[in-house]
């Protein structure tokens, strides 16, 4: 399914609190528990939610990641603002890798105007974007491209992508555990971004609030692994300890 702006609008509290009362979820977006219950349905049938006795919670299954569709639309605003953020940090005639997920490619988007950027990615929706741009140069890896969201990854992208020493790496996660740790759920995806950071001076992350205390399957690094952090609102506890800790550049957007 896709979502209407109210159900979104329902998903974004839930990835703010992780469950809800259908009472509270009425409250919130002014309709009637009744709509609201026929809306928790609809997503609840395209497994975007779990019920229980009450209310409803995120599935937070550590084994697949949501829709992409349902991603891009999911906290699309906030995503907005981090990609602005880190596109003001970002000075011409610099170089990048971007990898895969929906914040890197607003952050390509937020790029269009940068001058003398030279940037890999193995995000066909990041090359799309800024290939037209005369003024930067695109390199895509290779290697198998996923369908679901048209990144690239395999072996043979993590060989392309050890071939080259950038400014800054941009990434993306699905969940930051409790323990300051990164994870993800493609761990052929995990591989690539782990070559990524490699190849990187610096490594900024990218990831809004709702990423804090969610769970995935497959470990890809520490909070210690990456130099800067862009998110759209305070981190919940221990992160803000954790971060200081870590020695990692915290950048609030909100």
């Amino acid at each position: 399914m896709s979502p209407n702006p109210r159900q979104m609008k329902l998903l974004k509290i839930l990835h703010g609190s992780g469950s809800c009362s259908l009472e509270t979820l009425a409250s919130e977006l002014d309709v009637t528990v009744q709509t609201v219950r026929r809306d928790v349905q609809r997503l609840a049938e395209a497994h975007l939610l779990v019920r229980f006795h009450g209310g409803v919670r995120l599935p937070n299954s550590t084994t697949e990641n949501i829709a992409y569709q349902q991603r891009a639309q999911l906290n699309a605003e906030s995503k907005e603002d981090i990609a602005r953020a880190i596109a003001r940090e970002i000075p011409n005639d610099c170089s990048l890798i971007i990898n895969i997920g929906t914040t890197a490619e607003a952050v390509a988007r937020a790029l269009t105007h940068h001058t003398g950027l030279r940037v890999v990615t193995n995000n066909m929706n990041v090359a799309y974007t800024l290939a037209p741009q005369a003024s930067c140069e695109v390199i895509l890896a290779g290697g198998s491209v996923r369908a679901r969201d048209y990144g690239i990854v395999g072996e043979a992208t993590v060989e392309f992508i050890r071939q080259f020493r950038v400014d800054i790496a941009l990434i993306g996660i699905s969940g930051i555990e409790g323990d300051g740790t990164l994870r993800d759920y493609d761990y052929r995806e995990i591989k690539v971004a782990q070559a990524i950071m490699q190849s990187a001076r610096e490594v900024w992350l990218a990831a809004d609030v709702s990423k804090f205390h969610r769970p995935a399957m497959v470990r890809l690094g520490e909070l210690a692994d990456i130099d800067r952090l862009f998110t759209n609102a305070e981190p919940p506890a221990p992160f803000p300890e954790l971060l200081q800790a870590a020695g990692v550049d915290c950048v609030i957007t909100a």
